[in-house]
């Protein structure tokens, strides 16, 4: 049965799916938080710590098979992938413990680190001859716009279905069943080569020639993921102990409108120098980091929106700038090691702070854990921008690293 398979336009229309439908998965439990914590009685440390292990589960993974499919092939890692996102799913739909809840995340971060390369390479691969930046482009807005889609899709149902836990993951477990037994079928686009084994071995490095740049670029990583798990784990503990809102919605729609700005500004931008897309993300970040202190400060709840758009759009822009930029300054055998260093950096900024802050909570109360998270955000994202303006314009490099911004397949498969 498995000897069918379909048109490459299908195969590259499918996978796409998958891949939104994963990242929309990871975007779910945000607005689910508050119906945990209602539900098991649950205090804030106990969900950041459920957020936060799912950014390290995905970031150990990325680590160690990051470049797994280049020797295996894309097909059986995305099937593994997404069975395995299916056994989250279906762990999530029988969590009744925040044991359970924390089980599911570290599943779910294990699937999404290993559908990352896979899927990536294989949209681009897959995508029509024609029209190959399509397949680049959906790599660059199915990451935020699939936190955004799973955020809205969640509250919703949170607000209106009878039981809304049970209903989104039983929707989500059709979906990834549905998304595993498709990628059966989809065309394998890469040839398999030796070395599997030696692959699984973390390669986290930085080559000379750009290390001064990454340097100078660890300000915006860090506080462009922290902005993230502001509006993935943060936020809705907020509206619950400062504003008193304990509604799915209001915190479905925060992730909504940050991760939409930001999958609009990466694509209207694509033709912004990266060093200008990274000065104005950060300041973008520096803002929206202002205005969250200035929601809770002044307990103005419409401020929390702008926050959002600003904060989205800088994550988006100052994570576009960072990989335009750096990505072309390296040489293909050299990508794996050095996005193992931007993600090492990424998700330890989106889990460890998330996971002290909650903690933090029961120490200090929620205003001053917002107040400082986003002070920290602020001052990270100015530090950043500083250092960027006064860093001096690159020339053209001459040692041979590739000029041409290369494929996101490329950049995520580590090729």
């Amino acid at each position: 049965m498995t000897s069918i398979r379909l048109p490459l336009t299908v195969g590259f229309a499918g996978i796409s799916a998958a891949m939104v439908a994963i990242l929309a998965a990871a975007g779910v439990p945000t607005p689910l938080l508050p119906v945990y914590e209602s539900s098991w009685h649950l205090a804030p440390w106990e969900l950041t710590l459920a957020f936060g292990v799912y950014s390290l589960a995905l970031l150990l993974t990325i680590l160690v098979i990051g470049s797994l499919s280049d020797h295996v092939g894309r097909r059986p890692l995305m099937i593994a992938a997404l069975a395995v996102e299916l056994v989250a799913m279906l762990v999530f739909l029988s969590a009744s413990s925040i044991r359970g809840l924390v089980a599911a995340r570290i599943v779910q971060g294990i699937a999404t680190g290993a559908a990352s390369s896979s899927l990536s390479a294989a949209v681009v691969e897959l995508a029509p001859a024609r029209h190959k930046k399509l397949g680049a482009l959906v790599t660059t807005v199915a990451p935020l716009a699939g936190l955004a889609l799973g955020a809205i899709f969640a509250g919703l149902l949170a607000e209106f279905a009878a039981e809304p836990v049970f209903a989104v993951w039983l929707v989500l477990v059709v979906v990834m069943a549905a998304g595993t037994v498709f990628t059966l079928f989809t065309p394998e686009t890469s040839t398999p080569k030796p070395g599997a084994l030696r692959s699984l071995a973390p390669r986290v490095s930085v080559p000379p020639q750009v290390r001064r740049l990454f340097a100078t670029t660890l300000p915006s990583t860090v506080s462009a993921f922290m902005t993230m798990a502001l509006f993935l784990g943060l936020v809705p503990i907020v509206l619950g102990g400062e504003f008193g809102v304990h509604n799915p919605i209001a915190g479905a729609l925060a992730a909504f409108v940050a991760f939409t700005a930001g999958g609009v500004a990466s694509v209207v931008t694509t033709g912004v120098p990266p060093r200008v897309l990274r000065l104005y993300g950060m300041a973008l970040v520096a803002v929206g980091a202002v205005l969250f202190v200035a929601t809770v400060a002044a307990g103005a709840l419409p401020l929390l929106w702008a926050a959002a758009v600003f904060g989205g759009a800088g994550v988006g822009t100052s994570f576009s700038g960072l990989t335009r930029g750096l990505v072309p300054e390296v040489r293909p055998h050299e990508r794996a090691g050095l996005f193992a260093a931007i993600y090492l950096v990424g998700y330890l900024a989106l889990g460890v702070p998330a996971i002290v802050a909650g903690q933090l909570v029961g120490v200090v109360g929620v205003s001053s854990m917002a107040t400082g998270y986003g002070t920290v955000v602020a001052i990270t994202a100015l530090a950043g921008t500083l250092v960027m303006a006064g860093r001096p314009r690159r020339t053209p490099p001459t040692d041979g690293a590739a000029r041409a911004e290369p494929d996101l397949a490329g950049r995520a498969a580590g090729r």
